[in-house]
């Protein structure tokens, strides 16, 4: 054999071995990405233009859509069946404490460098609050311009290699929210917001790099008629609102139910596959477990470890496995140490498939140069979170595009 034969073996070699191993990283069959490879070289022979070789590129990168495992016990990749952990952050506000839409406008660069950083420190889910009143000009009306912005950002998303856990119908901020809308009575608020989400469930309709809609965050009964929001507010934003405000006699579990129920049939008219859970406080009151349990996909708490009581925490988490995935879609050692935090998270792992902490766009360059308590706090932790990404995640150390 010729040495040029020999060569030509050796880099025909070398390429199939390549593409093996992408195949087995990415979870993709080899003969797909075989077939894209060699539609690529043909097309770099025949055509100038870059566009075509972008789109075959895209192709092979694409994300795969987060699914339930078929034993209802945890997550998966739908095509791979690869299992799924998420390890993620709330980008609920910015360090500035601005809500993301308050400046995804003019500052598109920030969010972008934002996702990127938080893929970088190791996260595959970026939980991303938005407004009811900023998604809504009349009852039946989405804001088109709004919806515009989201795609933008789900793009960004499948992009950097993150999904989204999408919290809609906020109400942080109470000037933000129209009259009309805090003037609803029960029966026209749930129909607003059945038009909310299937206004975004329609723009969203099969978009991979969502995980899922979370329909409202930390919703909970309310008895003031009128009063649709909590009073209480956290460094000036409303977290707790009110499905309803007066029981009138009903059982509390349908009315949980009904409304969970009316919610995700609107969703279900524009996209049949799309995860649905609800992000509920840490306070298991029996009826808004099972009526809400009853219809989303997979559950969600928000808890917060607290010093000397991380076993006490673990039975209140186990309050919400109620036979469905379940994911702490908010913690954060806010008031224990990072070894508790650290037990906390190992201890829950039998119980909990997910983790999702905070992130709030402070360059960490900027927090190691900071010399303020809460800043040494969050770099602490997100050193930590850093640390432990590739473990939770289940890859190996060191490991960047698996279990995106």
């Amino acid at each position: 054999m010729n040495s040029a034969a020999c060569s030509d073996k050796n880099v025909a070699a070398s390429v199939r071995q390549r593409l093996l191993n992408l195949a087995k990283q990415r979870g993709k069959r080899f003969d797909d990405l075989f077939q894209l490879y060699t539609l690529e070289r043909w097309l770099k022979r025949i055509f100038s233009s870059t566009l075509l070789l972008v789109a075959f590129s895209a192709a092979a990168n694409a994300v795969e859509a987060i699914a339930i495992s078929k034993d209802g016990k945890g997550f998966v990749l739908a095509d791979s069946g690869r299992p799924f952990v998420a390890w993620g952050f709330n980008y609920d506000r910015d360090y500035k404490m601005r809500l993301i839409e308050e400046y995804w406008d003019k500052e598109w660069d920030t969010v972008a460098a934002d996702f990127r950083e938080m893929k970088r420190l190791g996260a595959n889910v970026v939980r991303v609050h938005i407004q009811f009143a900023r998604f809504m000009d009349a009852p039946d009306k989405p804001n088109v311009a709004a919806l515009d912005r989201l795609e933008r950002l789900v793009t960004l998303a499948e992009e950097v290699g993150v999904y989204i856990d999408l919290t809609g119908l906020g109400c942080y901020r109470l000037e933000d929210q129209p009259k009309w809308y805090a003037q609803m009575n029960e029966q026209d608020r749930w129909a607003a917001q059945a038009a909310f989400w299937e206004a975004i469930a329609k723009r969203l309709a099969g978009r991979a790099g969502v995980m899922a809609f979370d329909l409202v965050n930390e919703p909970a009964m309310g008895s003031k008629p009128g009063v649709w929001v909590h009073e209480q507010a956290l460094g000036g934003f409303h977290y707790v609102q009110f499905i309803a405000v007066d029981a009138a006699g009903r059982d509390g579990a349908e009315i949980w139910r009904q409304w969970t129920r009316t919610l995700t049939a609107a969703i279900r008219k524009q996209d049949k596959r799309r995860l649905i859970t609800v992000g509920l406080l840490p306070l298991p009151n029996p009826a808004m477990l099972r009526g809400v349990g009853a219809e989303v996909d997979y559950m969600s708490v928000h808890l917060y470890p607290k010093a000397g009581k991380i076993d006490e925490q673990l039975k209140t988490l186990k309050l919400y496995a109620v036979g469905k995935p379940l994911i702490v879609e908010e913690t954060f050692p806010l008031e224990c140490s990072m070894t508790e935090m650290q037990e906390f998270l190992e201890k829950s792992k039998g119980t909990a498939n997910g983790w999702i902490s905070f992130y709030w766009g402070k360059p960490m360059a900027d927090l190691k140069k900071s010399t303020g308590i809460g800043d040494h706090m969050l770099l602490g932790w997100l050193e930590q979170f850093q640390k432990k990404a590739p473990v939770i995640r289940g890859e190996r150390s060191g490991a960047s595009d698996t279990n995106r």
